[in-house]
């Protein structure tokens, strides 16, 4: 491997303003190694981890290890509150990914991907910052999603029916 080159500390602010424009120039990769740049000076800042999340996140499907590199990164974020939302959207983001991808126990792992998506912001939403109702917003998309879906079912209910077959 190539040895890098190291990003001055006075870049930070504006490597993180492009790394959050390459992600909405659906670019993520890019928005990943410039978070990865930031954290090798700044291994603490939690903008750069928060931006490192969710380029990973929007990876899911079509990067093998994202999920699993995405839940490592959760574990750096200092703030309970950012812990939780950001569950909420890692388990949100896999469901919808999951889903899109298909495939056998794509609607069940999709359903409970999002039920767990719920959980978290329900969570997010007692250790919220006075002000901050952005858990709130992701659980009422993750209703409305679910109501959009009605074919999507828990694994439970999958397994009953199974079962009543038998």
């Amino acid at each position: 491997m190539r040895e890098l080159k190291p990003l001055s500390r006075d870049a930070v602010d504006a490597a993180l303003a492009k790394a959050e424009r390459y992600r909405l120039l659906n670019e993520p990769g890019e928005a990943e190694s410039i978070c990865l740049d930031i954290l090798a000076v700044d291994p603490l800042n939690q903008s750069a981890l928060v931006t490192l999340l969710l380029a990973l996140s929007d990876q899911f499907g079509t990067t093998s290890d994202a999920h699993a590199r995405a839940r490592d990164v959760l574990g750096s974020l200092e703030s309970e509150y950012d812990k939780a939302y950001y569950a909420g959207i890692i388990a949100e983001r896999r469901a919808k990914a999951q889903l899109a991808h298909g495939g056998l126990a794509s609607s069940t792992g999709a359903h409970d991907g999002i039920v767990e998506a719920m959980r978290y912001f329900e969570r997010a939403e007692w250790l919220r910052p006075t002000g901050n109702d952005d858990a709130r917003l992701r659980w009422n998309a993750c209703a409305r999603f679910l109501d959009r879906h009605p074919h999507l079912r828990p694994a439970a209910e999958d397994l009953r029916e199974i079962e009543m077959l038998e």
